[in-house]
């Protein structure tokens, strides 16, 4: 069995009860890449991440994410570490990609979770440290969304980064133009920031 995929029934069937209860389902195919990007919007509460976890162990996925450093220190560390934290170094955006790329030059199998919003607060745009990574690393790019609405969490298409960010970033525009947050009001645009355009 492939590292993105994990048994523990328990925890699966815990997880798509707890889903069943609050209303929430899951949509479309969980991709079948053993390596890639997987971006996570609209990113506007706490309770993105939640969704997200009960989503990892109702399909037995085993993605992981990232936080920096100083979470890892500590208990806390070993609880980030057991639900699938990397601790990474943030000092700036280059050396971040850097070590993201690197992670994936040494895994047969890795899905990392990225959310481009950076933040739950309204961003005028989103970061790109997640394009740049999936271009460095020669990965797939695969879109997924939470909207509140319908209580839907699904899996979108996949794209393999170009180069041309911005036509990419047309084609990312298409399928979260729907999408909503908990918070509406905290959605920002999908655009770049000018200095990355």
């Amino acid at each position: 069995m492939p590292e993105s995929q994990t048994r523990s029934p328990f925890s699966q069937i815990l997880s798509k009860w707890i889903m069943r209860l609050i209303g929430w389902r899951i949509l479309g195919e969980q991709p079948a890449f053993r390596r890639y990007v997987l971006i996570g919007a609209p990113h506007t509460s706490n309770w993105d991440f939640i969704i997200a976890m009960l989503m990892k162990y109702s399909l037995q996925m085993r993605f992981h994410f990232i936080g920096k450093d100083s979470l890892f220190r500590g208990p806390m560390g070993t609880i980030m570490r057991r639900l699938g934290g990397i601790p990474v170094r943030r000092e700036s955006r280059s050396n971040f990609v850097a070590q993201i790329v690197a992670e994936f030059e040494q895994r047969e199998d890795l899905i990392i979770v990225i959310s481009p919003e950076g933040t739950r607060s309204k961003s005028p745009y989103w970061k790109t440290g997640f394009y740049y990574i999936a271009l460095g690393a020669k990965v797939p790019v695969v879109m997924a969304y939470l909207d509140y609405k319908i209580k839907v969490i699904g899996f979108g298409p996949s794209f393999v980064p170009t180069g041309d960010i911005q036509a990419d970033f047309a084609h990312i525009r298409e399928l979260y133009a729907d999408k909503s947050g908990k918070y509406p009001d905290k959605q920002g645009a999908i655009e770049l920031r000018p200095s990355s355009a």
